[in-house]
C-alpha cells in the first residue's frame, strides 16, 4: 500500500505540472485550478507515503518518476524534444530509483 500511496503522488504532481505548463503562466483559470488541487494533493500523498518511506527516499523516488512522466508528456503532449544528454540524465534518474528499490535496506522503514 504505502508504494501505492507514493504513485498516487507522483500521478497528482504529474498531473499538477501538466496543467502548469497548460496555464500559460496562470493566465488559463481551468489549468490554474488543477495545478493548485493537484500539487496539493500531491503533497497530501507524499506526506502519508512518509509514515514508510524515510524523507530522501519518498522524495528521490516522487520527484524522479515524476520528472520522467512529465518528460514523456512533454514529448507526447506538447511535443517537447530531449537531447541525447537529457535522455542520458533521465536514464540515470530512473537507474537511480531502480537501484534504491531493489538493493537498499531503507526504501521503507
Amino acid at each position: 500500500m504505502p508504494y501505492f500511496i507514493l504513485m498516487l503522488a507522483v500521478l497528482a504532481e504529474t498531473i499538477g505540472t501538466t496543467a502548469l505548463q497548460a496555464s500559460q503562466q496562470f493566465s488559463r483559470p481551468l489549468p490554474s485550478i488543477i495545478v493548485v488541487v493537484a500539487y496539493g494533493a500531491a503533497f497530501y500523498l507524499l506526506a502519508i507515503a512518509l509514515r514508510t518511506f524515510p524523507v530522501g527516499v519518498a522524495y528521490a523516488m516522487w520527484s524522479g518518476m515524476g520528472i520522467v512522466f512529465i518528460a514523456i508528456i512533454g514529448f507526447a503532449v506538447f511535443g517537447q524534444t530531449l537531447d541525447m544528454a537529457a535522455i542520458i540524465g533521465i536514464a540515470l534518474i530512473m537507474s537511480g530509483i531502480l537501484v534504491i528499490n531493489l538493493f537498499s535496506g531503507t526504501a521503507t522503514h
